[in-house]
């Protein structure tokens, strides 16, 4: 009996050889992944930035490669600069429909590179969950934007529709987050659910990598809508010198540039950062002094009760009126001696253009930077295609996302004050008997700090 015991192996032992045997084959599948990521993806993702129309090939045909690409750079730069400003001709509402078009394409770029790294073209549904993510994201954050700034007006449309209609769109802006929640949780167990044996390791990789590239690019995006609701000149300025410092560093680098200024992007020389640096900070004043002269751009969007829109026009906040400053004492004295005035006056926010300025040149290139890294680390040149002279959209917008992010949080930490407007669009959607509750509670308020009297009978 012992002899059939020893011959007979226990099941539990088998079960877990069976185990050993596919955690190891699932390892092996695993290393041979690992060692594939960092190969070259130029053959899977274009790298045809530099490629343009047969006709401007020909037309430049006699130029040298160096200077035919400066060229063609050039053009469609100019061709990019015009597009954009007949988008802020047509309005805010036409720019965030451009920005979520732009952030779209980016995380197509950003994705189809995960695609590549990872080998994930032949697993089930996962593209689509990609796609779900950057739905259920984009839901979220335009929700809040939505019901922050056109709360009022949504409220009150419910008295033009349907019964129906009411129905259905009032849970959604009442519920609003927790709606969010759980499509993502419909996209979370989506995705538990399809987890495909031998494949664990790439499909946690990229479901790590589509969060991070919602991070990065919706995100974003998001607090670019914000800085287009405080005003267009929070939007314009700091694209425009992003915009002016990559074009200015190009310029001072191509003709002047003799000095490497970081191994992640050789072409990248001190002569342009120096160069680029200066030509932004004179730029952004510039541009500043011109733009805070309309009040198109220095309103912000907000709703107006006399007109039941949405509108941008509103007495300029200080931060663009004209403001007299007491110079240092030290200047004060030494002026005087001269007879000059003792005070400056200025706009103020020409002055937190220079600080705009100076992150977008100093910090606002090591976005560039990050995205040269992760391009080497791929060994690819472009994100993609889309752009002759430039690559893909990602490649033009990689300092863009990081600038966003800082005019965002400058705004919150040094201009943003309590709004008037922004209170009374909560009030306004209150129900009856609670705007009378505030009403009275303020009036009390009021009349105990003795700014409001009652009037006599």
């Amino acid at each position: 009996m012992a002899e059939v015991r020893r011959r007979i192996p226990d099941s539990s032992d088998s079960e877990k050889t069976e185990q050993q045997k596919s955690d190891q084959e699932d390892s092996s599948k695993d290393d041979e992944l690992r060692t594939e990521i960092g190969a070259d993806l130029s053959t899977e993702i274009p790298q045809i930035g530099d490629k343009t129309t047969e006709a401007l090939d020909s037309a430049l045909s006699g130029l040298p490669t160096r200077w035919k690409n400066w060229v063609v750079r050039g053009i469609f730069s100019c061709v990019m600069i015009l597009g954009f400003t007949i988008i802020i001709y047509l309005g805010p509402l036409a720019l965030m429909a451009v920005v979520l078009l732009i952030q779209i394409r980016c995380f197509q770029e950003i994705i189809n590179i995960g695609y590549a790294v990872y080998k994930t073209h032949d697993l089930p549904w996962f593209r689509s969950l990609s796609w779900y993510f950057l739905i259920t994201s984009n839901y979220f954050f335009y929700g809040e934007n939505m019901i922050e700034y056109f709360g009022v007006l949504l409220h009150r449309t419910f008295h033009d529709i349907t019964e129906e209609d009411k129905q259905f769109l009032e849970p959604l802006i009442t519920y609003h987050r927790f709606v969010s929640f759980s499509l993502y949780i419909g996209g979370f167990v989506w995705f538990v659910l399809s987890l495909v044996k031998d494949y664990y390791f790439r499909q946690f990789s990229m479901f790590a990598w589509t969060h991070v590239t919602l991070l990065i690019v919706v995100t974003q995006s998001y607090l670019i809508i914000q800085n287009i609701f405080e005003g267009l000149v929070w939007f314009l300025v700091p694209v425009s010198m992003i915009i002016c410092n990559d074009i200015m560093a190009y310029m001072f680098g191509f003709f002047f540039g003799k000095t490497p200024l970081i191994k992640l992007s050789p072409k990248k020389t001190w002569e342009g950062f120096i160069g680029g640096g200066f030509s932004t900070v004179v730029f952004g004043v510039l541009l500043s002094y011109l733009l805070v002269q309309s009040s198109y751009f220095t309103c912000p969007i907000q709703y107006s009760e006399k007109t039941d829109s949405l509108n941008m026009d509103c007495e300029p906040s200080f931060v663009f009126r004209p403001t007299e400053y007491y110079l240092p004492d030290c200047m004060q004295t030494v002026l005087g001696l001269f007879g000059f005035p003792q005070t400056i006056t200025i706009i103020p926010f020409l002055l937190h253009s220079l600080a705009l300025s100076t992150f977008s040149s100093v910090i606002g290139p090591f976005g560039g930077f990050f995205a040269s890294g992760f391009k080497r680390a791929f060994k690819i040149k472009d994100f993609g295609a889309v752009i002759p002279g430039h690559g893909g959209i990602m490649d033009r917008f990689d300092c863009q996302f990081l600038m966003a992010t800082f005019v965002n949080v400058y705004i919150s930490s040094f201009i943003r004050a309590p709004n008037a407007q922004k209170i009374l669009q909560q009030v306004y959607a209150m129900r009856p008997e609670q705007q009378v509750q505030v009403f009275m509670t303020l009036k009390d308020h009021l009349l105990a700090k003795g700014l409001l009297e009652l009037p006599v009978p």
